[in-house]
């Protein structure tokens, strides 16, 4: 009987090291920064720019506060990648991270991050204003501390308590413009804040034999598929009530409130459809969909902030 084909992130960690040299160096730096993931972040965090501003806010603070959030994301992506080498070395899903074939060595990353992080800050600081450039260090810390050396290896509830740290970028950039935080701030946050674990279980779903190889406590590890479903499903229908909220505190108007309503029940129809009858291609459909439901609601909510007082009149 042939041998059974060893998982790909085990062949990954056979493979000789090979240090990056030259431009391939630089690529390898890039994918540490989780290039995809920091897109989310900082578009998020310039949706709450525009909704902090009544008017188009100024370049002079909107591009370097971008600027900055992207820097510190990006080294909070990079130290995440440093600590979790040896993690991502037995799953398919990372196994491809420089820190995990050893591309890049764990000086050069820690490095890295640190200057990313360092001039980052800088940049908050001097050219948009101390509060931003703290809150952003915080995010930093609250995810690449807290999140990935506290909670991710200890309990099943990481995704939950870590996703506060994640939901933070439309409150960074509401600060970047006003200098101070306000309720309109803290429920965008609160948005992503329950996005968040529906849109990670989904993924953890069909990428359980990686968690459980990687020795990680994700909820389809410690509770199961099943249970897994139906926390998603619970979690939509919670977030579904709390996308309502920015039409109720008079924050938006009815183009947000119809979207809100059309991406919401989608969102609810997939996780009752994966509550249902489990498919590994449906775990996949919903978490891809997940990523449409923020940008399209954030999407939604800017096209509302600028278009739905000339249509509607001011609120």
């Amino acid at each position: 009987m042939p041998a059974k084909p060893e998982p790909v992130a085990i062949a990954a960690r056979r493979r000789p090291v090979v240090l990056a040299t030259g431009w391939a160096r630089w690529r390898e730096f890039y994918a540490l920064t989780k290039p995809r993931v920091v897109q989310l972040i900082v578009f998020c965090a310039v949706i709450g720019m525009l909704l902090a501003e009544p008017g188009w806010p100024t370049w002079r603070v909107l591009l370097p506060a971008a600027a900055g959030i992207w820097l510190v994301a990006a080294a909070a992506a990079a130290f995440n990648c440093l600590v979790e080498q040896r993690i991502d070395a037995r799953m398919a899903r990372t196994a491809w991270r420089p820190t995990a074939t050893g591309a890049l060595t764990n000086a050069h990353t820690l490095a890295f991050s640190a200057a990313l992080c360092a001039i980052g800050s800088a940049l908050l600081y001097w050219w948009v204003n101390p509060l931003t450039m703290v809150l952003t260090f915080a995010t930093f810390v609250g995810y690449a501390v807290v999140y990935t050396v506290l909670l991710k290896p200890a309990t099943p509830q990481n995704i939950v308590i870590g996703g506060a740290s994640g939901a933070m970028p439309p409150l960074l950039g509401w600060a970047a413009m006003r200098g101070e935080v306000g309720p309109e701030a803290w429920l965008l946050v609160l948005i992503i804040f329950l996005w968040t674990p529906p849109h990670f279980w989904a993924l953890a779903l069909y990428r359980a034999e990686d968690y459980a190889r990687a020795g990680l406590p994700m909820l389809p590890v410690t509770h199961g598929n099943e249970y897994t479903r139906l926390q998603i499903l619970l979690y939509t229908l919670v977030l579904f009530a709390a996308t309502l909220l920015p039409y109720l505190h008079g924050m938006s108007g009815p183009i947000y409130l119809a979207s809100a309503i059309v991406v919401g029940a989608w969102f609810i129809l997939l996780a009752w459809q994966l509550w249902q009858r489990y498919s590994e291609a449906l775990a996949r459909k919903t978490f891809r969909f997940s990523i449409w439901h923020l940008s399209l609601l954030f999407g939604a909510l800017l096209l509302d902030h600028y278009f739905s007082p000339w249509i509607f009149g001011p609120r």
